[in-house]
């Protein structure tokens, strides 16, 4: 425990010195504290990332490491379990000729809504992908090409190589960004079969500014089975504090996952509350409703959202289905570089009863 405790603090403490030349470093604390269930849970959990940038007009090089801590937290033998230490990003940019830009390493990497690669922020364990990125800015789209030799996820051991082809475009009140790829899964070093995979996100705003609406579409194809899911929304901001939203997400006939975006798959094995801190994909033919608004007042902000799901599906069971589930967030700005959120979900999972969960975090950023 010693020895761990002394190599992550003597790393630290190099990175802090040659930081001291760096252009750039950044760093970030998140406690949080999970009071899952009876609020008897109490299992805390500490995050810290410091990173550096190095670089000039046409050039960069960025590391980061992360620790993770779980306060109290001892193995089946009652020893306490030492802090993990690892290699978050590291990546080096270039310029190339002055027509595009590439990067190459160890990757967080978030496109469109997120729902096919996104880094989640949520989890202890973000994802990120060792991979090849180059990225293009032409007028009629900023166009992103990237190789992946591997996903990072729980363990190194699993991962998945693959491409992505992705497109984005925003011109005054509308956006829209294209997403296409392919990703072979890997585990215990075996590869799998191929994984297509396409995400369409279009937005528009209007009335000047106060009313978004939101549509996305994303479909999963591993040659035999075809999975599907859409979204619609909108938002109004009745004043420059207030707003409210609504959404509808429905799934196809045979569901919808894919490893390695910003919701959790659906199953009883995974509990995206959890994992991702929302509520994760649904199962096939389920459909959510989602009903929120958001209010700031000064240096507090709260958030509510009711999801009321439904089983789109034939029979008597499908018709009998409902499940419920309420999320709320209040945030408290204690400074330029701190602040404080209580998240609290209950969700009945299509049961009788409601399963609760409430996380604490305090996050503080130099």
């Amino acid at each position: 425990m010693k020895k761990n405790l002394q190599n992550a603090l003597l790393l630290a403490m190099g990175l802090m010195t040659t930081v001291t030349f760096a252009q750039d470093w950044n760093v970030d604390s998140r406690t949080r504290i999970d009071m899952g269930g009876d609020y008897d849970k109490m299992e805390t959990a500490q995050r810290a990332t410091l990173g550096a940038t190095w670089g000039g007009s046409d050039w960069g090089i960025h590391m980061s490491t992360v620790v993770n801590y779980n306060l109290g937290e001892r193995d089946m033998q009652g020893m306490q379990v030492p802090a993990s230490l690892g290699v978050y990003e590291a990546y080096a940019s270039t310029s190339l000729m002055g027509y595009a830009n590439m990067t190459v390493g160890r990757q967080a990497l978030n496109y469109g809504s997120g729902m096919l690669i996104g880094s989640n922020e949520w989890n202890a364990t973000r994802f990120t992908r060792d991979a090849f990125v180059f990225d293009l800015g032409l007028d009629m789209a900023d166009l992103t090409v990237g190789y992946q030799s591997r996903m990072n996820g729980d363990s190194l051991t699993n991962g998945g190589s693959g491409y992505w082809l992705n497109a984005a475009k925003a011109d005054g009140d509308w956006s829209a960004n294209l997403l296409y790829g392919s990703q072979t899964a890997t585990i215990n070093d075996v590869d799998g079969d191929a994984t297509t995979y396409m995400g369409l996100d279009l937005s528009y705003a209007m009335m000047g500014g106060a009313l978004s609406l939101d549509v996305s579409y994303n479909t999963v194809s591993d040659g035999t089975t075809d999975l599907d899911m859409n979204s619609i929304g909108a938002t109004y901001n009745v004043n420059d504090d207030m707003s409210i939203s609504a959404s509808q997400t429905s799934y196809g006939e045979n569901g919808f996952n894919l490893l390695g975006g910003n919701a959790g798959a659906y199953g009883a094995e995974t509990d995206s509350w959890n994992t991702h801190g929302n509520i994760g994909h649904l199962g096939a033919n389920q459909k959510d409703i989602a009903i929120g608004g958001a209010y700031a007042m000064g240096d507090f902000n709260l958030g509510v959202t009711m999801h009321t799901i439904t089983d789109e599906s034939e029979g008597a069971a499908a018709e009998a289905y409902e499940r419920s589930a309420m999320e709320i967030s209040l945030g408290y700005t204690m400074s330029d570089n701190a602040g404080l959120s209580v998240n609290y979900a209950t969700d009945n999972k299509g049961t009788e009863t409601d399963t609760k969960y409430t996380w604490v975090t305090l996050t503080i950023t130099p």
